[in-house]
């Protein structure tokens, strides 16, 4: 089930975008929180597979648009099992450059 958008008048987006929004099949709306949390729709979780403490990657194109897809359990371990060779980055002085990142 969809839920209804509250406040149209304050997104960004034009009433054409938002037609075809509701008319496209594949599309689902998110809301982000002042926290930059949001909500993955049911439907998305359902078509990626994912359930809670899974992770997910958002990679952004050269479009400006953004996929998500779940990371597969075998990908978070392998990073995990790594992480601990990269102490070459580790220093105080590194997480003072890259703090802000």
């Amino acid at each position: 089930m969809r839920h209804a958008i509250e406040h149209p008048d304050r997104l960004p987006y034009s009433k054409s975008s938002l037609i075809s929004l509701r008319e496209h099949p594949m599309a689902s709306l998110g809301k982000i929180t002042a926290k930059g949390q949001t909500t993955v729709p049911q439907e998305v979780r359902a078509s990626l597979g994912a359930a809670p403490g899974d992770w997910l990657v958002w990679e952004l194109n050269r479009d400006g648009s953004a996929t998500v897809r779940r990371v597969p359990p075998a990908d978070v371990e392998y990073l995990r099992a790594i992480e601990g060779t990269l102490s070459e980055w580790s220093s105080a002085k590194d997480e003072e450059a890259y703090r802000g990142l």
